[in-house]
């Protein structure tokens, strides 16, 4: 067991400010320096050890973090005011943009969480519009409320430690939070791949925290690992089940209920030793309680005004132990030896404590000085880590391991953060023997973003209780992926909390992986969510030891829309010096617990209307949006060849979109995809004058191999101009712009093919272009928005003998990593736009969008 002054030193991985230091925090230059055998991949590894964090959105913590899709996205969503996403705006008609917290210089880290109930999360998102964020997120602290917090942000001065992992491994900058509610759900998800009771509509689905102990009984992934015969375990320093914590205790000590092992009838969580012992704790307090309410309602007068409370007290304390005795004897030592082998396994793997250390239970006092001032911050005295450590240096590290910490290790906002020394610490313990580690996969996420913003709409399915609210691939039941207001009510849940609403995807939260095959520094841009890494270990497990395990409780629609992990992996190959990271070495925990003596954040500013006209043409202008750092990363090779081809039909009745996730390229490795269409402008969806509504939207799931059709009628367009923006996974975007009375042109985006059987990709767009229109010939402009400073090309469509000409034009992406940025136009037609952007994945490794990392021509 590491001494206090031990533990502060090995804390501080997370200091951001003062000098700074070229080393690398010791756990990550260890793990750089290990390296498996050439040529192995992850199917070679041994562990899969998985760490769930809270409540951080991706924006909040790595929004400015080089390569990733963050602050200098350059085609992001738009607001029903033509703002740029990031400019919300509150009833009051303030509007601000994100600002920098600065963890060490304010107290922002001691200020509390924002709201994040279901019903918070949902009327943020508001119904896809996402502009309600300053209104809905606000500070529950009345000291605070009038700040824009949720649009707050850490970078890497604040987060060094964060920004190192994601600097030595892979950052996957879409991957969301499962579920659009607060933690528990989504930890359902996590561990069960689903909130519902039974896989129906109408079972009851857990959108909020609120289960007991033992209350929920359907099958959990553990369960799965135990029928086939592979080892886990979950590590936490005690359970939360029985409480007994006094003062600072539980928010050092206990594994924050974040467990949801401890609801599962068939864990049997109230054999825990805590449990019982707080029973019998009970069993002895409460005859002393009976008693002294005895002896007062008998000194009492029936006509005392306290005499009907104090009976019902008496009442209540006698009832309790009533029930305290039954539970006894229920939860007797008896009564556990009587279990079968598989629930003793299941209750001993699940809540796997620290009671070999003899400290476990207990806090202590630091003293240390903050300059002139004396002062004393509380730390564990025990190893919180002490078991996984133990079972690691022995050897005896199971094939499927998940960690759950204290509040205080959580990262939690309600507690300060001293989260990433957890995170550390326990990659110290992997990296300690070099054995371990060559055969280990350690992934840390984040269970949902509290109450952060996040620039990147999520992905849902499609709203069920309307006519027309997009589509899915057949077999895919949207039912299970949305919760009617009728059902909410009739749980119980009052109007005010009650939310007829799709369950998800919720916003997107950090996750990294680390692992020999993972090195590098890469990002990763594929759809991933909370059953992600179910899938993963599916597809893992499955191949590494012939099995066939399978979480049936994930829906067709999660496995259409979110990948399994796999695309983050590369076989192992040497690539001579890593790069160096700048770290600071000022020990952290006392600069935290100083933070809270230090003023409120006060970067944040409203903008004048000047400025906000300013930014809505140039979302980076006047150096008030923040940016992100420059550059580019690598990026994985991600398994979409994804299409959306808009073109009027041909009578021009309709505006019509084909949505296609191709399979030819990738073949059994290709993805799915989701979709979401925007009309930006007015749009009505029912026949009526009055009906105009801005930023309609619609929600497909393709899966791969699929394609969708959906039509839009051109009389719902105002002045029958119609306007659709498609948005994908990883930028990619699609703008269709024009009216009915347009030129018979139709375009197809498709990309450009090599080999005798055209399943290899160069990298490049092909863009067919067919002239349809019998009334004359047209020039038609190719212009590149980004990447080739602004070129333009003509193209000729000529009719020839009254036959449609059709030409194939190649754009060459070759300069620009395989990213592009065009728009097709037909001059004297200014109305007409087509618009095309993305990547072209290839199945190669890549690079991250140089227009983002400002480095293009580098």
């Amino acid at each position: 067991m590491e001494s206090r002054r031990e533990f502060i030193k090995k804390s501080i991985l997370l200091s951001g400010t003062a000098g700074l230091s070229m080393v690398l925090p010791a756990s990550i230059q260890r793990a750089l320096a290990i390296d498996p055998a050439p040529g192995s991949t992850y199917l070679d590894a041994e562990h899969v050890v998985i760490l769930m964090q809270e409540n951080r959105s991706f924006d909040h913590c790595f929004g400015s973090l080089q390569g990733v899709r963050g602050f200098n996205d350059p085609r992001a969503f738009r607001l029903a005011n033509d703002n740029p996403v990031w400019l919300q705006t509150n009833k009051a008609g303030k509007t601000y943009a994100p600002f920098r917290l600065d963890i060490m210089n304010t107290n922002a880290t001691w200020m509390g969480s924002l709201p994040h109930s279901r019903a918070s999360q949902v009327d943020a998102y508001n119904n896809g519009k996402y502009d309600e964020w300053l209104n809905i997120k606000q500070s529950g602290h009345k000291k605070y409320a009038h700040m824009p917090l949720t649009l707050g942000y850490y970078n890497r001065d604040d987060l060094p430690f964060n920004y190192a992992m994601a600097d030595a491994f892979t950052v996957c900058d879409q991957n969301f939070c499962s579920a659009m509610t607060s933690t528990w759900p989504n930890r359902l998800y996590f561990w069960t791949g689903t909130v519902r009771e039974e896989l129906n509509a109408k079972a009851r689905a857990h959108m909020r925290n609120d289960l007991k102990n033992g209350e929920a009984k359907w099958k959990t992934f553990p369960e799965r690992l135990e029928e086939n015969g592979i080892s886990w375990k979950v590590y936490q320093n005690d359970v939360t089940c029985g409480g007994g914590f006094e003062g600072e205790e539980r928010s050092w000590l206990s594994n924050f209920g974040c467990n949801p092992m401890e609801w599962f009838n068939q864990y049997h969580v109230q054999f825990s030793p805590r449990f019982v012992e707080s029973l019998k704790k009970q069993e002895m307090q409460l005859p002393k309680e009976i008693s002294a309410l005895e002896a007062k309602l008998k000194a009492m007068s029936a006509a005392d005004k306290a005499y009907g409370k104090t009976q019902a007290a008496l009442k209540k304390k006698q009832e309790v132990l009533e029930q305290v005795k039954t539970d006894l004897l229920t939860w007797s030592s008896e009564r556990y030896e009587k279990l079968s082998e598989r629930e003793k396994s299941l209750h001993g793997k699940a809540f796997s404590r620290n009671d070999g250390d003899p400290a476990y239970h207990e806090i202590t006092r630091l003293n240390y000085r903050d300059g002139e001032v004396e002062r004393q911050v509380t730390v564990p005295k025990g190893d919180v880590l002490h078991r996984f450590r133990e079972e690691v240096n022995a050897g005896d590290l199971p094939t499927v391991s998940w960690l759950v910490g204290p509040q205080n290790f959580s990262d939690h906002p309600s507690a300060p953060w001293y989260g990433a020394w957890y995170v550390s610490e326990i990659l110290d313990i992997l990296t300690k023997n070099p054995e371990v580690w060559k055969k280990t996969i350690f992934i840390v996420t984040y269970d949902e973003n509290d109450g952060y913003f996040d620039h990147v709409p999520p992905f849902v399915s499609p709203d069920i209780t309307k006519t027309n609210a997009g589509k899915c691939s057949e077999g895919i039941d949207v039912e299970l992926e949305y919760i009617p207001l009728e059902q909410e009510l009739e749980q119980g849940l009052s109007k005010k909390s009650a939310r007829g609403a799709q369950i998800g995807l919720g916003y997107r939260v950090p996750m990294i992986i680390a692992s020999p095959w993972s090195r590098g520094g890469r990002v990763n841009s594929q759809v991933f969510d909370h059953t992600s890494i179910l899938q993963f270990l599916e597809g893992f497990l499955n191949k590494k030891f012939e099995l066939k395990i399978s979480e049936d409780n994930i829906s067709a629609w999660r496995r259409a829309v979110c990948g399994d992990l796999s695309s983050t992996f590369t076989a192992y190959r040497p690539q001579g010096k890593e790069k160096d990271y700048v770290l600071n070495r000022n020990a952290f925990v006392e600069r935290i617990y100083n933070a809270q003596f230090k003023q409120e954040p006060a970067a944040f500013r409203e903008l004048s209307t000047l400025e906000v006209e300013r930014l809505r043409e140039d979302p980076f202008a006047m150096g008030i949006m923040p940016v992100q750092e420059k550059g580019v990363r690598p990026s994985c090779a991600i398994p979409y060849q994804l299409y959306a081809d808009g073109n009027l039909s041909a009578d021009k009745g309709h505006f019509d979109i084909v949505l296609h996730a191709g399979k030819e390229v990738f073949g059994d490795r290709s993805a799915g995809s989701p979709f979401t269409v925007y009309a930006p402008g007015d749009f009505r969806m029912e026949a009526k004058e009055d009906s105009f509504e801005k930023m309609r939207n619609w929600q497909y799931a393709v899966v791969a191999g699929d394609r969708l059709k959906d039509s839009w009628p051109m009389d719902a367009f105002a002045e029958g101009h119609y306007h659709l923006r498609v948005y994908g996974p990883n930028g990619f975007y699609r703008e269709y712009k024009g009216a009915a009375e347009e030129p018979g042109i139709t375009v197809l985006c498709g990309y450009e093919t090599l080999g005798k059987d055209r399943k290899e990709l160069t990298g490049n767009l092909v863009l067919t272009l067919q002239n349809n229109d019998a009334d004359g010939d047209y020039q038609l402009e190719i212009v590149d928005n980004a990447y080739a400073k602004k070129k333009v090309q003509r193209v000729d469509l000529e009719r020839k003998k009254g036959n449609a000409a059709m030409k194939q034009v190649v754009v060459d992406l070759g300069k620009s990593f395989g990213w592009y940025d065009i728009s097709i136009r037909i001059p004297g037609h200014d109305v007409i736009e087509k618009r095309y952007a993305g990547h072209v994945e290839t199945g190669k490794e890549s690079y991250t969008d140089p227009l983002m990392g400002r480095a293009l021509g580098t």
